[in-house]
């Protein structure tokens, strides 16, 4: 019949044509989910000298173990790193120009920081007279110990004050690391006056006053230093540092000598409050003006939220670690006195000036090891890399803090001798600061600050109690410790992440 559709028979008018079902990729012919991944990111893997790097981009992808689990059938990150790592060959290409290294430091502005963390000691100098009196009940001068406790305490709380206001900069909030630095000044150096105070009484106000002013420098110092400012920093001190140089050849009047301290402490302070002081102008989180005119309701500043700062108890253990290098430092320089012998400062003051070179070595390491990255080709070759060169650059810095203290030594005014011991434990004391650095640039900051805290505190309670020989507790401190943090840089020194 012309016009009609023709039917299959046995079937219904009402009855639609069955749809052909789709057809399924078998499993054998699926592309491998590990052969996608291994080819998106095959520059990344064939540049890895560690599987360890690949599971840090992993993670920071944001790929969970769960996810994993699910998409590759591995249990972790770091399996499937490895697993990577094994599929895809090994090739560094060398870069289009020359390679920035973000760790390069010049020498000269560590040297001056170096010196600029020793120079305060002359205010010492030039107020002694003011602090004269008889010695206290461990034999230390007059005033020793509120000033001893305020430093303390200042050391303490600016590095802490220090690593937030770092922190801030390095997420570029530098308005936020301007507060932080202003807060954390005012409050350490009132935290400074009154542990001087308990200490001390209204029974040496001279003391106190002097510990106050300390205080107020230390919070300013640190303000400088955070924000590049070293050079000024340095021609504030120069006044005090002269007349300190010239009080150590000729009498200089308490006047003068009271001149010279305020008048440093008084720029220093100054510069530091003009570093954090609120710019002038609008459309900042500082600007507290009136909107203009006209407008029902005032405008208000945006501010950056601080939920995405950095956290305030990150900050504790680099404050802790300032502590203890601070009590170190201080039980080595007054252990001979408290048992009935010379002052031995200039051991402290020849490590003070050794920061500035254990600066720059520590730049210099990181910047090695980044190079032994891009040269490596093996985990076991990029190991030994590192290890010679952190060999290399803390033989360069013992090497340094010898001569810095045979050199101090021999200028200072009735200085101790220089014995075998004297120098085990100032040289091992060094390694403690210098791997104790190294570990905080390394991010195991909790290591080095609970190894130096025990260290500290068994010195002291020796110190206290006369536990042992004198000469020979320090040193044996000294080298406890130093082992300990050595072996701790040993086994971050393979671990690639780490030099990132």
């Amino acid at each position: 019949m012309s016009g009609s559709i023709w039917m299959p028979p046995g079937s219904r008018p009402d009855t639609l044509p069955a749809i052909p079902r789709q057809r399924t990729t078998p499993s054998w012919a699926r592309p491998d989910p590990l052969d996608e991944l291994a080819e998106r990111l095959d520059d990344f893997i064939a540049a890895a000298v560690h599987p360890d790097e690949i599971a840090a981009l992993l993670e920071s992808d944001g790929l969970s173990d769960d996810q994993i689990r699910e998409r590759y059938g591995l249990k972790n990150s770091f399996a499937l790193a490895e697993e990577l790592y094994e599929r895809v060959e090994r090739r560094y290409p060398e870069p289009e120009g020359p390679v920035r290294d973000p760790w390069q430091l010049g020498l000269l502005g560590c040297l001056l920081r170096g010196v600029v963390f020793a120079l305060p000691g002359f205010a010492y100098v030039l107020g002694a007279p003011l602090l004269a009196g008889p010695r206290d009940d461990f034999g230390l001068p007059a005033g020793t110990v509120p000033l001893l406790a305020g430093a303390l305490v200042g050391w303490t709380w600016n590095q802490g004050i220090a690593h937030r206001a770092y922190s801030w900069l390095g997420l570029g909030d530098r308005g936020a690391a301007r507060r932080s630095l202003l807060l954390g000044a005012a409050v350490g150096a009132l935290l400074g006056a009154l542990a001087a105070l308990a200490v001390a009484g209204a029974a040496h106000p001279a003391a106190v006053a002097f510990a106050a002013g300390q205080s107020v420098y230390l919070g300013a110092a640190t303000v400088l230093l955070v924000m590049g400012r070293e050079r000024a920093l340095l021609a504030a001190l120069a006044p005090m540092t002269a007349g300190a140089v010239l009080a150590l050849v000729h009498p200089v009047p308490d006047t003068a000598r009271l001149i010279l301290l305020l008048g440093s402490l008084t720029v220093v302070a100054l510069l530091g409050l003009r570093e954090v002081a609120p710019p002038k102008g609008r459309g900042t989180v500082w600007d507290m003006r009136l909107p203009p005119r006209g407008r029902d309701k005032p405008r208000r500043t945006r501010r950056r939220s601080t939920t995405m700062g950095p956290r305030l108890s990150a900050s504790l253990p680099y404050a802790l670690f300032g502590l203890a290098t601070g009590v170190l430092t201080l039980c080595m320089a007054l252990g001979d006195v408290i048992t009935g012998e010379q002052l031995s400062a200039p051991a402290a003051v020849s490590l003070t000036l050794s920061m500035g070179p254990a600066e720059w070595l520590l730049y210099r390491f990181r910047g090695s090891a980044l190079a032994g990255l891009r040269s490596s080709s093996t985990p076991r070759a990029f190991r030994r890399t590192t290890a010679f060169t952190v060999v290399e650059c803390l033989a360069a810095y013992l090497v340094t803090l010898l001569a810095l203290s045979l050199a101090t030594s021999a200028l200072w005014p009735h200085a101790p001798g220089v014995t075998g011991v004297r120098l085990a434990g100032l040289l091992l004391l060094g390694v403690v600061l210098w791997t104790g650095l190294l570990l905080q640039s390394f991010g195991a900051v909790l290591g080095a600050t609970t190894i130096c805290c025990v260290a500290a505190l068994a010195q002291t309670v020796a110190l206290l109690t006369h536990a042992g020989s004198p000469h020979w507790v320090g040193p044996i401190v000294h080298a406890t410790a130093a082992v300990a943090q050595t072996a701790l840089v040993c086994g971050l020194l393979g671990r690639v992440t780490a030099h990132r």
